[in-house]
């Protein structure tokens, strides 16, 4: 984690993004300050590791001003190579019915399902199908 939020604040830093901040935490008990920030991502946010994944965005969500973002990209589905790949995976148009965050408070800018080329661990040529989610706290 410590290398991330470093190259995180590298990055930043070099595009000039004085006031950007980033944390690391245990997200299991992580609270953030309610409407304290314009931006929240999660990529690919998905794990065995026993988390409430719902939860977790729900109070990331939270963190966000009147006009910020949050902006959510995961897998919809298993690699177009894997035939025996677990379950829990979502559509964007499912993730956002899934946050349930209340309409008076949140815009959807964009929610869709996008296919992008990849390559299996063996070699061959396949693709993965993302879940792309923008929503912005009104």
């Amino acid at each position: 984690m410590d290398a991330a939020v470093g190259r995180a604040r590298t990055e930043a830093a070099a595009r000039g993004l004085h006031g950007a901040t980033f944390t690391a935490a245990d997200l299991s008990a992580w609270q953030p300050e309610p409407a304290s920030t314009d931006l929240v991502t999660a990529f690919f946010f998905q794990s065995d590791v026993e988390l409430d994944r719902r939860a977790i965005l729900r109070r990331a969500a939270s963190a966000l001003r009147e006009g910020g973002h949050l902006v959510v990209i995961s897998h919809a589905a298993p690699p177009s190579w894997a035939d025996d790949h677990r379950g829990d995976m979502v559509g964007a148009s499912e993730q956002v019915e899934q946050l349930a965050l209340p309409a008076e408070d949140w815009a959807t800018e964009l929610a869709e399902d996008r296919r992008r080329p990849a390559t299996s661990p063996n070699g061959e040529h396949g693709e993965h199908l993302d879940a792309v989610v923008v929503l912005r706290r009104r």
